[in-house]
């Protein structure tokens, strides 16, 4: 039997959203410094991927957005091995709207969670993370996007309107194989594996 230690302190390896550019792998560095931490940040196509690719060896977790959009599914679906250890805040990159060019993009690429950045005549094309949407912007996909300022800049892409950083709660899930009984709550400290 091997036992696997449970709580924030055990957590070197964080798993979020890319590609690279986005608030999630900011803030899992952010984390990682405040903590002291010297870990690794894997980036992965979406939270859903990064949650199948997390070891459950209590020294992974998951790093998650508030304001995800599935994040309550998320959190009530994997009960069994997902399990929040921690949440601080902090400020995003600047959101903004950009373009490769086209001062009024009649398509729009973003993530659903700041789709009401959008301007209402555009035409939405939801894409799985901020950084995507810069990408597909970039190479024409669409004609604007929401993103990061910090998106915007590496993939050359003009700022249209700049929203500013916003203020956002970002949580921490440490994935553990837990056999526990019915009805028996999970604990900190020791898991029994």
């Amino acid at each position: 039997m091997r036992h696997i230690h449970a709580g924030p302190d055990h957590v070197r390896h964080l798993h979020t959203l890319g590609p690279q550019g986005t608030n999630l792998e900011a803030a899992s560095h952010e984390w990682l410094r405040r903590r002291g931490v010297e870990g690794t940040v894997h980036l992965h196509s979406s939270i859903e991927a990064a949650l199948e690719a997390v070891p459950a060896d209590g020294q992974h977790a998951l790093t998650a957005c508030a304001v995800y959009p599935a994040l309550h599914t998320l959190v009530f679906g994997n009960l069994h091995r997902l399990r929040m250890v921690d949440s601080f805040v902090m400020p995003t990159h600047n959101m903004v709207l950009a373009s490769a060019g086209t001062p009024a993009p009649a398509t729009v690429a973003s993530h659903p969670a700041p789709r009401g950045l959008v301007p209402g005549t555009a035409e939405v094309h939801e894409v799985l993370s901020n950084s995507q949407a810069a990408i597909d912007c970039a190479a024409g996909k669409v004609e604007g996007c929401i993103t990061t300022l910090v998106a915007a800049e590496r993939h050359g892409l003009r700022v249209l309107r700049d929203f500013g950083p916003v203020p956002m709660v970002f949580t921490v899930h440490q994935v553990l194989t837990v056999d526990a009984g019915a009805g028996e709550p999970l604990t900190a400290g020791a898991v029994a594996l």
